[in-house]
């Protein structure tokens, strides 16, 4: 039987050398599957024609911004996903909907393998296989750069060989990947952790310091979802869309940090996620206002489960199932407005309101009309700090 080889195909350096190289190896024939993510840039139909070019026999390109914003953007931001309390996870959540569409395209096509274009230094390769054996165990994956110890270098030297067609040079170094949710840019001068970002760096914010005017806006969730900006009703694509466009142009999203990977080495990475870090930011506002504090207490947590999970390409993990059950039963009454000031990279909130809010002002005020009744603290604090006084007493005691 003929091997045929469903790649996850990208357009960029690897995945277009990997063509070639996988029809070499197998002696078989390659079918590419790219996913539109929403990534903008260029044109999916010249990615498609690429493929060809480089000798798939079949060149596959499916429209997921809808389907990757409602069924992976939207829980993350519900989970307040940030990978070490800082990274939305942009490429993390799209390797699973990758994951899902290059084994539905096995069936259709027919495949034996299916590929990725990953190394063996980054979290992608476990994020693809886990996946295909948790979805399709019977595929047996093949993953060339990891596999046959492919470099850029080498890469690069073999497409020029060869002819094929690929943008990257000698010259332009950087892997990035990129979706809706944001950009991920590493490797070139970047390995050097004292260079600082250059500013062709960025496409998706401007700088925070060119002193554009401040953006005031006003975002409505129901049950943790995002469903409208400013009064107009949005689906999850058009929130992220409107909120890259208003937070990135005021430098919100940016980050420079050296992140745990999977694999056990340390990476500096480069991320710009505008939308997905106000969105974040307004949506743990609303939880503020509506989640009870030993629930919120918790989910925080959970939180730092479900990033770890997500990141380590454990998606369709019994554990993370679970925590998205969790999740998903904290979000009913996370419903209301969060008004916020987009200024200068910042996203700072200044006004809540829901019909689901924990906030009483009766309560919480120090002015007449308070009913808080203050006669009840004393014997409260003195129970609160009983087993730690007895505790102390007791050490005072033994010294």
């Amino acid at each position: 039987m003929t091997a045929r080889v469903v790649l996850a195909y990208s357009g960029g350096l690897d995945t277009t050398v990997a063509i070639p190289y996988l029809a070499k190896m197998t002696g078989g024939e390659v079918v590419a599957v790219s996913l539109d993510l929403g990534q903008g840039g260029e044109d999916m139909e010249s990615v498609r024609q690429r493929a060809l070019d480089a000798g798939a026999v079949e060149s596959v390109v499916i429209d997921a911004k809808d389907e990757f914003a409602t069924d992976y953007c939207m829980p993350t931001i519900r989970a307040n996903g940030l990978y070490q309390g800082e990274y939305p996870l942009v490429s993390a959540i799209s390797r699973p909907l990758i994951v899902k569409h290059l084994v539905e395209a096995a069936k259709e096509f027919n495949g034996t393998h299916v590929s990725h274009g990953c190394t063996g230094k980054g979290n992608d390769q476990v994020r693809f296989e886990t996946g295909f054996t948790d979805l399709a165990p019977e595929l047996d994956i093949i993953a060339p750069a990891r596999d046959y110890a492919w470099t850029r270098d080498k890469a690069i030297a073999f497409a020029e060989e060869n002819d094929i067609p690929i943008e990257q040079s000698k010259k332009s170094p950087f892997s990035i990947d990129q979706n809706v949710f944001g950009r991920a840019i590493e490797t070139g001068f970047l390995e050097d952790l004292w260079n600082a970002p250059t500013k062709d760096l960025y496409a998706y914010t401007e700088d925070p310091a060119i002193g554009n005017a401040p953006d005031e806006v006003i975002i409505s969730f129901e049950g943790g979802t995002p469903v409208a900006i400013d009064g107009r009703k949005v689906t999850p694509l058009e929130a992220i869309e409107e909120m890259n466009r208003r937070a990135g142009a005021q430098g919100i999203g940016r980050l420079d940090m050296v992140e745990d990977r999977l694999v056990g080495i340390k990476s500096r990475e480069i991320y710009e996620a505008p939308g997905a870090i106000a969105l974040i930011t307004a949506h743990q506002a609303m939880e503020a206002v509506t989640i009870e504090r030993e629930l919120a207490r918790y989910k925080r947590t959970i939180e730092v489960e479900w990033a770890s999970q997500v990141y380590d390409g454990l998606w369709y993990s019994p554990l993370k199932r679970s925590l998205d059950a969790f999740i998903d039963e904290s979000q009913q009454h996370v419903t209301g407005d969060v008004r916020m000031v987009l200024h200068a990279g910042k996203a700072t909130v200044n006004g809540r309101r829901s019909n689901h809010s924990l906030y009483d002002f009766n309560l919480a005020t120090y002015d007449t009309g308070d009913t808080f009744d203050q006669t009840m603290a004393k014997g409260f604090v003195q129970l609160h700090g009983l087993s730690s006084k007895i505790a102390n007493k007791r050490d005072r005691e033994a010294q």
